[in-house]
């Protein structure tokens, strides 16, 4: 087995060599368009800056009124039903 550098380097580079000849003005209109985009980053310290800490921001919690309970349905054949139980019973 051969670990030399370029039996694993030349596969990459003929690879690299036909998306260049094939694709190259597509990377270079790309490249050439994201360019001023990338100097205004760096410009602004895009490399330098540290991230600003996050601020979390206390919301008041949300309260909201809860419904009104149903109205209680009250079984009127059971009074009915005691009466008529009564009726027979005297």
């Amino acid at each position: 087995m051969n670990l030399h550098s370029e039996d694993f380097t030349i596969p990459c580079f003929h690879w690299l060599d036909g998306v260049i000849r094939d694709d190259g003005l597509y990377i270079y209109m790309v490249t050439v368009w994201l360019s001023p985009f990338l100097i205004a980053w760096i410009l602004r310290g895009g490399f330098w800056r540290r991230p600003r800490p996050r601020r979390w921001v206390m919301l008041p919690p949300v309260i909201t009124k809860t419904p009104p309970a149903p109205p209680i349905i009250e079984d009127h054949e059971r009074g009915r039903r005691d009466a008529d139980e009564q009726s027979f019973v005297a």
